[in-house]
């Protein structure tokens, strides 16, 4: 049975320099080092309970386990006495992006184009011109100035 201290000793194991920082790769004088993105956990466990009725040990046990998750986070270009950092665009993420930022301007519109016909619903109903506009038979004060200089 596996022990709560080899689980982490394992875990410590895998995340090591090595495995963030690739293999440094040599081309017309440029140098690439390619770098991953991990995130990890753990844990692990004991537990002990009461002896069984019959003298028999039924409560202990132990566990433990760890998970990883690593992907391309970009890469260190070297060259010409410079470092440049390039990283690594997940276009599945922008597309996502965008489509959350198109579905929030439609459903903002919406609600304001709903807002904006329940209040002239309401004007209508209760009778007034709605907001800008003069009553039927009405004249603004410049047609009124219009008509005098006339």
């Amino acid at each position: 049975m596996m022990k709560a201290t080899d689980v982490l000793t394992r875990a410590q194991d895998v995340l090591t320099v090595r495995r963030v920082f690739g293999e440094p790769i040599e081309r017309n004088g440029l140098t690439v080092i390619p770098v991953a993105r991990f995130v990890a956990g753990g844990g692990a466990g004991i537990g002990e309970g009461p002896d069984g009725a019959d003298g028999q040990a039924r409560g202990s046990g132990s566990g433990g386990g760890y998970g990883l998750k690593a992907g391309p986070a970009g890469v260190f270009v070297i060259g010409n006495g410079a470092v440049r950092w390039r990283p690594a665009i997940d276009v599945n993420r922008v597309v996502l992006g965008g489509q959350l930022v198109a579905i929030t301007a439609l459903l903002t519109v919406r609600l304001l184009v709903k807002l904006r016909a329940r209040r002239m619903a309401a004007t209508a109903a209760a009778g007034s011109e709605p907001p800008g506009q003069l009553p039927a038979g009405a004249s603004s004060a410049s047609d009124q100035e219009e008509e005098r200089d006339g």
